[in-house]
């Protein structure tokens, strides 16, 4: 497995065990829709919460959620309504960024942005 893959798979499995320590219930990762994937769904106080995870070394070309661009947001928000249509949810649908900077042999800086994008949509 390539360096970048390595490092994207540990800011998953981060992110997991970040979200599910603050209540979170995890639904599913890396559930993929045509093009899409989304790398976390999860349930929180009844909303569907699709978690987009980046992960980066270090924040050279900009801090890990400012790759999050509007093309990555309209497949995520496509991806989402699938599942949810898929699981029958009625409910409302966030969406999250967590951003994770992981250095080598270094403590891992992880943020969780809650409604990153699509705010308010259900």
């Amino acid at each position: 497995m390539a360096h970048q893959q390595e490092l994207g798979k540990r800011g998953e499995e981060l992110a997991c065990q970040f979200l599910t320590a603050a209540g979170y219930k995890i639904l599913a990762r890396n559930w993929r829709y045509s093009r899409a994937e989304i790398d976390i769904v999860a349930q929180a106080d009844g909303i569907l919460v699709i978690v987009e995870v980046k992960t980066r070394k270090n924040t050279f070309f900009g801090h890990p959620e400012s790759f999050v661009d509007p093309r990555k947001q309209r497949l995520l928000a496509e991806a989402a309504a699938v599942f949810a249509e898929q699981t029958e949810h009625p409910g409302e649908i966030r969406f999250d960024v967590v951003s994770i900077v992981y250095p080598p042999n270094a403590v891992p800086d992880l943020v969780h942005l809650r409604d990153a994008f699509f705010p308010g949509l259900a």
